[in-house]
């Protein structure tokens, strides 16, 4: 039967107002969508011989809610949100071991501890109350990194965006109204891959030589002292580790003490009778591997040659005390002169120096300090920090606290004014005399400048080895940097040994956003049946 007119302009009208309230639903998706977009840096994932840790999912597509501890709450399809100042790592601990159901976690930092910030802050780290968040930071990282968790874990900064949305979301939580399709309110949105396993790493050390001065009929290869400092990181954020005091500072107190040497080598008359030998090394946070394979890489006869090593490291976050870690006897000859003349430098400058003799076991591969790589292959060796003890295994090597706000320019100066002036005495034959080498206002001053720019510039550069490529830029211009002040600069790949694997999707843009459907409800825009 054909069909009426009447029948037909029906139809129409129908087909019209689908249309229309298709275009008022993509209209709406527009004013809801992007309540705020951040950037967000997930937990590391990796394996240690297989067993899993960190997070182990990147993907995000779920309802924003606060707390993640309200009883009897289903959050399996909730990313909570939870600025660090009030993270309670006790529940945390619980709801992590216990296998509560997340459907993600992000957490809010300070703003002071971005890189990009433009806030001032008091040289030496004294704000934000420094001790209380290190605290919490450092046993959050613990927690994070030591677990195997099967939800998507991200970092991001707090900002005033952010910060509006979860007050809005704390309200609802307060009254006990989980989010949900049909009570509204924000969705959190990533559109990174699934994370994918990476090539085992590339290591890279690189060296750069001061020669000695011979005289003629000089047939002996004159002694070496080597100054070396470990540049990469590890932390709960890959792309935040950057490790502004481990180990960012010790290189920078080897950039400087090369580039102070370098003036007094580059004339005969003020060249001294050592060689000295600087090495950036790779791979410190795993077992100072790139430590290792540098030290084999080295011929027989330069390795020999070694009077003794100074390892750098964390020295640029304390305020009177400098702790001299060693392997061998406190009365190794090279080791009691070099602390005596660290102890008279440092009581010149007004601070102490500690000693720290700890045994190596050859049957453990595993090393506390850079050091002792070098006791293991017969070298005398010690490490310079302010820590009083070596870290655990992938601890203090980059962490979230460890940021540009809370490294001292001043006691990195101090650092490098402690090494340089008894490595000086030492190799000019000056032993316990007070004669200022490097003073202040002469040719060969530490430079503040110098050393505030390489700590600005190392700590807005995240440095884990599994994520840097074979020609990283900052490692072409710490190359460059060492070749202004050495000579025979060369630089040494290999691939990171061990029982690590490491996964990718390390940074993502999330997208926050009212859910559109409560959004038309608020607006009065009801949706009717329009076709029977």
């Amino acid at each position: 039967m054909a069909m009426t007119k009447g029948r037909q302009r029906e139809m129409l009208e129908s087909v019209y107002s689908c249309i229309a309230v298709f275009f008022i639903f993509v209209a709406c998706v527009e004013l809801c969508d992007a309540a705020t977009v951040v950037d967000v840096y997930r937990l590391i994932q990796y394996d240690i011989s297989g067993v899993p840790f960190g997070s182990r999912l990147a993907r995000l597509n779920h309802h924003v809610a606060y707390s993640p501890f309200i009883p009897g709450a289903d959050l399996s399809r909730a990313v909570v949100i939870i600025p660090i100042r009030e993270v309670n790592i006790t529940f945390l601990r619980e709801c992590i071991t216990q296998k509560k159901a997340l459907g993600g976690l992000l957490l809010l930092l300070p703003q002071k501890f971005n890189s990009e910030s433009k806030d001032d802050s008091k040289e030496g780290g004294q704000m934000y109350k420094k001790e209380g968040m290190q605290n919490i930071l450092t046993e959050l990282e613990k927690l994070l990194i030591n677990a195997a968790i099967p939800y998507p874990v991200y970092f991001a900064f707090e900002d005033e965006k952010i910060d509006a949305i979860l007050a809005e979301v704390k309200k609802k939580d307060a009254i006990g109204q989980s989010p949900t399709a049909t009570t509204g309110g924000y969705k959190a949105v990533t559109a990174n891959p699934e994370p994918r396993k990476l090539a085992p790493a590339t290591i890279t050390n690189i060296q750069g030589w001061l020669p000695g001065l011979r005289t003629d009929g000089d047939a002996n290869q004159l002694p070496t002292i080597a100054i070396v400092a470990s540049y990469d990181t590890f932390g709960a954020a890959p792309a935040l580790s950057v490790g502004s005091d481990s180990n960012g500072s010790g290189v920078v107190a080897l950039l400087e003490i090369a580039r102070l040497f370098s003036r007094l080598y580059s004339n005969p008359k003020t060249r001294g009778r050592y060689n000295i030998l600087f090495g950036l090394t790779s791979g410190g946070p795993y077992n100072y591997n790139g430590t290792m394979k540098w030290l084999r890489s080295l011929d027989q006869r330069v390795r020999e040659s070694i009077d003794y090593a100074i390892c750098l490291n964390s020295i640029g976050s304390w305020n009177n005390e400098l702790w001299v870690h060693v392997s061998k006897p406190p009365e190794n000859a090279y080791i009691k002169q070099v602390f005596e003349s660290f102890s008279s430098v440092a009581e010149e400058l007004g601070v102490q120096v500690g000693l720290k003799h700890k045994k190596i076991n050859i049957s453990n591969p595993r090393v506390a300090w850079e050091h002792e790589q070098f006791s293991r292959v017969r070298v005398t060796a010690l490490t310079l920090s302010e820590l009083s003890a070596a870290p655990g295994l992938l601890e203090s090597t980059g962490s979230l606290f460890d940021s540009r706000q809370f490294v001292n320019d001043t006691a990195v100066r101090r650092s490098v004014k402690l090494v340089a002036e008894s490595l000086g005495r030492h190799i000019y034959a000056h032993p316990g005399k007070n004669i200022e080498i490097f003073a202040d206002g002469s040719s060969l001053a530490i430079n503040p400048f110098y050393i505030k720019s390489w700590l600005n510039f190392l700590s807005q550069t995240p440095r884990v080895a599994p994520f840097l490529s074979k020609n990283e830029q900052f490692i072409s211009a710490l190359k460059k940097e060492l070749a202004d002040h050495t000579v025979e600069v060369n630089v040494q790949q290999d691939v990171l040994d061990g029982i690590f694997t490491f996964y990718d999707s390390t940074t993502a843009r999330l997208t926050i956003y009212q859910v559109p459907f409560f959004y038309m409800l608020s607006q009065g825009l009801y949706i009717y049946p329009i076709i029977q």
